[in-house]
């Protein structure tokens, strides 16, 4: 079985998408319909822009969704049997599959965008990553940690999981975690505590966001953050989507209930590598490939 996997927040790199922009007329009517949904020449910042002016939240985000949601939508033989998205990209799978429409899902992505550099703002934050330790450990350190914010905030794959939480609070768990043995402790620069309590401004506004869109039923199981299993029940989708912003990206369970289910070949349809690195830690026999 076939599953397609999403790239989130991290993926993006200067140029992305200029290619398939060249060489697709359906890709490059949709690049150029982003450009008007969103009011600025996205597609510009994409092409020729620098890595600077592409890590801004409300900037990568979208860019990150349009090169994957675009691939997917000109990919001729594009039949996945499931799907999957790292965070944002839980959004790209959404519309690779048919229960947004582009335009919505662009729209969805932008405010959630929005209203995450505005959490940001509100909150000074950030996250980082802990290689080396067993999942537990490094829960286990967050939890001792009660006068600041810290909570593990991405299972990207066995030994290695992102943190999430206040400065000082993250400053105190890298500290910790290099003491209980990790290899490393590494501050991610991101402009805050995603997939943390501190995203709850962004939560209730993207809330209001979904709930006035429309969604259809998807073409195949999307295994969500939140849940860790294929979900097809509209109500349950869209309440998994509000909940994964404060809530952690269980990419490892994700995959592994994928496996369990039968799929062995996961293309990963957006810029980047990442996710296939991580499949092939989760899950050694798995066959990854990208579009």
């Amino acid at each position: 079985m076939k599953a397609y996997i999403f790239p989130g927040q991290g993926a993006q790199f200067p140029g992305m998408g200029k290619e398939l922009y060249e060489s697709n007329a359906e890709a490059k009517k949709l690049f150029d319909q982003a450009d008007e949904i969103l009011g600025f020449k996205i597609s510009e910042i994409m092409f020729n822009g620098t890595a600077e002016e592409l890590k801004e939240t409300k900037v990568t985000q979208p860019a990150v969704f349009l090169h994957s949601a675009i691939l997917a939508k000109t990919t001729p033989d594009f039949k996945p049997d499931m799907a999957a998205g790292h965070s944002l990209g839980e959004l790209s799978a959404l519309v690779a599959t048919g229960a947004l429409s582009f335009e919505d899902g662009l729209r969805l992505v932008y405010q959630r965008a929005l209203a995450m550099q505005e959490a940001c703002e509100i909150n000074p934050s950030t996250m980082a990553a802990i290689l080396g330790l067993e999942d537990q450990k490094v829960e286990e350190i967050c939890a001792s940690i009660e006068e600041e914010v810290v909570v593990a905030a991405n299972y990207n794959c066995p030994g290695q999981l992102v943190i999430s939480g206040s400065n000082k609070g993250i400053e105190i768990a890298c500290e910790k975690a290099k003491e209980a043995g990790a290899k490393r402790a590494l501050p991610l620069p991101v402009g805050g505590a995603f997939h943390s309590p501190l995203m709850e401004p962004a939560r209730e506004k993207l809330e209001k966001a979904i709930a006035s869109t429309e969604f259809k039923q998807p073409v195949c199981p999307i295994y969500q953050n939140v849940s860790t299993k294929g979900e097809t029940d509209i109500t349950v989708i869209k309440k998994n989507l509000i909940a994964q912003l404060t809530a952690p990206v269980k990419w490892t369970q994700s995959v592994q209930n994928m496996v369990a289910d039968g799929a062995m070949d996961f293309v990963e349809c957006g810029p980047g590598k990442v996710l296939q690195g991580l499949v092939k830690k989760i899950h050694k026999e798995a066959e990854v490939s990208g579009l």
